[in-house]
């Protein structure tokens, strides 16, 4: 009953209802909240504290900056879902921030498109080398199909696409990311698709800012090539997925084209199936049929391999 009673006196406020509505819709930060309710920034640091404190926002530094967003799980998540249920429809107040929030995010579309586009002549041209990412993307699915997935985590999440393309089979996902350019594109995809139940954070993915066991679902999306350790990722997704769970990798087949590596930082020129499979079966994985689709001159593959429900005994 006390931490009822404490998330009622912490929303108890005009302008924290008003926050918790914001939140709701995404992440924001300080400074996007100051310009959304025209209010100083000390002020509004301290009614984010105490809805924070209460359990009824999360709290996400990145750099420099820091993000807010309704909580997504325990006592205060469902008490402020609870309460932004009775907040009437017609509010002028709430329709004047509702606009203000649109142009923060027309804002931040308007710069990820900018960065995005300084990019795309560099993805594009990789793109042009493998098969078409729709035959990608239908693996992918048929890999994660029936299964009713509650919380799924993307590693390397670039631009968001993974959590776009599995949110409909999610409760919840998110992905983690080092780079706040690519933070920044991801989050106006989401915004664009509406998808507010994905969510992304700065993190790196060699030690993912989340605990063990803690989703039924991890994808690595062409990130292995990157990596200066591939298993030590092939580790990491293991150890946050929980027994039962599954992981889907996508990333080339061996090959030679030496000018991924010397114009786009690309560690490793593709990866053998055997190779893959001692990483899985090292992080304590069962290993599923991996699914090649050759591409010119690109072959990529879909590995994908489940967290045994339980270990057997030892005899």
């Amino acid at each position: 009953m006390e931490s009822v009673l404490t998330g009622l006196r912490a929303a108890a406020e005009p302008t924290r209802l008003r926050l918790l509505h914001l939140l709701a819709q995404g992440d924001l930060t300080v400074t996007e909240l100051t310009h959304i309710l025209g209010q100083s920034q000390p002020r509004v640091s301290r009614h984010l504290k105490l809805m924070c404190d209460a359990g009824l926002l999360d709290r996400f530094p990145e750099g420099a900056w820091v993000f807010y967003r309704l909580a997504a799980k325990g006592r205060g998540a469902s008490l402020a879902r609870h309460l932004l249920d009775l907040l009437p429809a017609d509010d002028q107040t709430l329709a004047t921030d509702q606009q203000r929030l649109e142009a923060v995010r027309a804002g931040r579309a308007e710069r990820a498109q900018s960065y995005f586009s300084e990019n795309a002549q560099r993805w594009d041209s990789i793109r042009s080398l493998h098969v078409d990412q729709t035959e990608v993307e239908k693996t992918l699915l048929d890999i994660f199909a029936g299964r009713g997935l509650h919380d799924l985590v993307d590693m390397g999440t670039g631009t968001g696409r993974m959590l776009e393309l599995l949110a409909p089979q999610a409760e919840r996902a998110v992905g983690i990311d080092l780079s706040r350019e690519m933070l920044s594109v991801a989050r106006a995809n989401l915004e664009r698709a509406g998808l507010r139940h994905c969510m992304v954070r700065q993190g790196d993915i060699t030690h993912l800012p989340l605990p063990a066991a803690c989703a039924d679902a991890v994808t690595i999306h062409q990130v292995l090539h990157y990596a200066a350790e591939p298993a030590q990722l092939v580790a990491e997704a293991a150890r946050v997925l929980e027994p039962g769970g599954r992981l889907a990798m996508v990333d080339f087949a061996p090959h030679d084209q030496e000018n991924l590596r010397d114009q786009h930082a690309h560690r490793r020129l593709g990866f053998a199936d055997a190779e893959v499979e001692g990483w899985l079966r090292a992080a304590g994985l069962a290993p599923l049929p991996a699914a090649h689709l050759p591409g010119k001159p690109l072959t990529v593959v879909v590995w994908a391999a489940d967290k045994p429900a339980s270990r057997s005994p030892q005899t």
